[in-house]
């Protein structure tokens, strides 16, 4: 049909293909994180992953908010009793 207007299918001359990569959008670093055993602890380590999500500026808040549940988390560690000794151990000055 000559002078009708072609309708792009996306699979012909001029069809736009798979658009690139913006170099300008945040790229996870992929860094792993090894649990410590400690759920606590192992929640918000694995909450800085959000930071590879997230436009430089936003990584503040994540990192902040990590830092804080990390301080949190070592606070509740100095609270707690400590465990006794061994048996035998030391018995204190004599």
């Amino acid at each position: 049909m000559a002078g009708s207007a072609a309708v792009p299918d996306g699979h012909g001359p001029g069809a736009a293909g798979p658009s690139a990569p913006d170099p300008a959008a945040p790229r996870p670093l992929g860094v792993g994180v090894v649990p410590t055993g400690n759920a606590e602890v192992d929640e918000r380590l694995a909450r800085l992953a959000d930071a590879d999500h997230l436009p430089a500026d936003g990584h503040v808040e994540v990192y902040e908010d990590v830092h804080r549940g990390l301080r949190d988390a070592l606070t509740a560690l100095d609270a707690r009793p400590a465990a006794p000794g061994p048996p035998g151990g030391p018995q204190g000055p004599r």
